[in-house]
């Protein structure tokens, strides 16, 4: 009888589990749309909270948040959060604030997809830029909030259609929920010269980098190894790697009839410097990470 009561407890809770979260595409959505609290101020700082406090919320068609996102839930919810006030769907959104183009594209930025099979033009998922060709955008195969690359990713690649801004720059009156003056977009200056997209740069504003003590080289046969994989490394992984102001290189090798993909930062020139980098990566990004000689 204990035995059994054993083997039925891991399966009542797993169970349990499953049950508090609510379906992807629920039968009957709710379409009344929650008005997010106005909690911050428009700035790239307070949407860079948001991002790192609701990556991996569960994705779930028709909501808005705080707990629960599809796509344009999600963007609708960040910049309502702001008091920055956004159509609630992403058809909507990507016909507002100021057009740009995709190598014009900043931190806070909202990206649009056409993800139709035969894509049609018309806009059926959104994104928000962080730079170096992430972006965050609650996942409709993933069923999450996750971080994607356009410059990794074939598949958004092809499908981007449109980039809009919204955040102003300070010279811009924003409409704060509540005000009687609608909130229009400004034209904003464009950077003096463009930002090559290989390097990590700090969105103006925003959050900062924190730039390697030692930068890695073109050439070189000491890595940090962040660690080894089944598969591709997580992407928030990669993007906590480019954050923090380095390159990563991945070494992809089958073993066992399964791909396994070394993560690495470098290279450098001598072990030495790789030494030096060292401290930082397992203080910031990954406590068990050791050099490695990759000849």
């Amino acid at each position: 009888m204990k035995k059994s009561i054993y083997i039925l407890l891991p399966i009542l809770a797993m169970l349990l589990f499953t049950a508090c979260k609510p379906p992807h595409h629920p039968k009957n959505p709710n379409y009344s749309i929650k008005k997010p609290k106005v909690i911050y101020k428009p700035s790239k700082k307070n949407l860079d909270k948001m991002v790192k406090k609701l990556n991996g919320s569960p994705y779930v068609w028709a909501e808005e948040g705080p707990n629960y996102f599809d796509c344009s839930g999600y963007t609708y919810y960040m910049y309502g959060s702001m008091g920055i006030e956004l159509p609630r769907v992403a058809r909507e959104q990507a016909k507002v604030g100021k057009y740009i183009k995709p190598a014009e594209l900043q931190y806070g930025d909202l990206i649009f997809f056409d993800t139709t099979k035969k894509r049609n033009g018309k806009i059926t998922h959104v994104g928000m830029y962080l730079g170096n060709g992430w972006f965050t955008h609650a996942s409709t195969t993933k069923y999450e909030v996750v971080y994607s690359n356009l410059n990794t990713s074939k598949y958004y690649k092809k499908r981007l259609r449109i980039c809009r801004r919204y955040l102003p720059d300070h010279k811009e009156k924003t409409r704060i929920a509540g005000t009687a003056t609608p909130w229009k977009t400004q034209p904003l200056p464009l950077p003096a010269t463009p930002i090559p997209a290989a390097q990590p740069v700090a969105a103006s504003g925003g959050p900062s980098i924190a730039r390697p003590v030692i930068d890695s080289t073109s050439s070189g046969t000491y890595y940090v190894q962040v660690g080894s994989f089944k598969g591709r490394p997580n992407s928030a992984l990669l993007y906590t790697i480019t954050r923090n102001g380095y390159k990563y290189k991945i070494i992809q090798f089958p073993r066992n009839g399964v791909q396994i993909s070394k993560l690495l930062i470098g290279p450098y020139k001598d072990k030495t410097s790789a030494l030096e980098v060292l401290p930082k990566v397992k203080a910031n990004i990954e406590k068990t990470a050791f050099i490695a000689e990759i000849l």
